[in-house]
């Protein structure tokens, strides 16, 4: 039986881990995605599978109300709060390219976080990190300066936010203050670049709960991901994402804990 590493030990994948094996996952989940009277997802089962959530913070889904409601649940869950910031996009739902001047963006960014924040503190909880959204998201992995106005705004709030982004991304190198966190994806497609495959492809999305929990176990224990292409890229990260928009997210959230868990990895909030 081969081995592989697992927080820098060799375990031999034919026994289950002792507790010297064991290393550490956080799992995030987007949250508070609904708008009035229009609901998406299942915050509250989500809310008692994930360790973190990225709630959602008006500007591409969410609004005071259900930010309200959804920091109120995890600070009684226990789950550590994200401000999932995001262009000033509701009618595409954050997914749509735009071409934001930097100023703007990193003011809109600032509102976003410190309105979370106000809310969550409200609620006995805080912010504890930050997550863009969408085609933000996508945008600062190689867009230099769109990446310099998110960290502006981050460390303009408070520079001791880490912020969840790609491994390799330009985020990490605009601000040596900046603390940036690797994430991935265990139902989303990646690219042989390590990108994640758009949305506009069929295939963008991986929906079966037992494919997903196995890559999300690769992904922790192993730090890769097989690529559409079949292409093994590295992805070694803290914190694995589900979404909390995809069909049957509940179901997937649940199944990638069970196997996390089974694989012998501690499921905790990174921050």
């Amino acid at each position: 039986m081969s081995d592989r590493l697992v927080a820098g030990r060799a375990v031999d994948l034919g026994r289950r881990p002792t507790v010297m094996d064991l290393r550490t996952i956080d799992l995030n989940a987007d949250l508070g995605e609904g708008f009035g009277a229009w609901q998406l997802g299942d915050d509250t089962a989500l809310l008692s599978v994930v360790t973190s959530a990225n709630v959602a913070c008006g500007f591409h889904a969410g609004d005071p109300l259900i930010m309200r409601t959804v920091c109120r649940a995890a600070q009684a869950r226990g789950v550590t709060v994200g401000a999932q910031v995001s262009y000033r996009d509701l009618a595409g739902f954050g997914r749509r390219a735009m071409d934001v001047p930097f100023e703007e963006l990193a003011a809109e960014i600032l509102y976003q976080l410190a309105a979370l924040d106000g809310i969550a503190r409200s609620c006995g909880t805080r912010v504890s990190y930050v997550k863009p959204h969408g085609a933000l998201y996508n945008r600062i992995v190689h867009d230099r300066e769109q990446a310099m106005a998110v960290a502006e705004a981050v460390l303009a709030y408070d520079a001791s936010l880490p912020v969840l982004t790609l491994p390799g991304s330009v985020l990490a190198e605009v601000h040596d203050d900046l603390q940036t966190v690797a994430e991935c994806y265990a139902d989303r497609a990646y690219t042989p670049e390590g990108t994640l495959v758009s949305r506009r492809s069929p295939v963008a999305v991986v929906r079966d709960p037992e494919k997903v929990a196995e890559r999300a176990v690769r992904m922790a224990v192993s730090g890769e991901v097989e690529a559409i292409d079949g292409t093994v890229v590295p992805v070694s990260a803290r914190s694995i994402c589900v979404h909390g928009d995809t069909p049957g997210a509940v179901e997937l959230a649940r199944s990638v804990r069970r196997a996390l868990s089974d694989a012998g990895v501690q499921i905790i909030p990174f921050a």
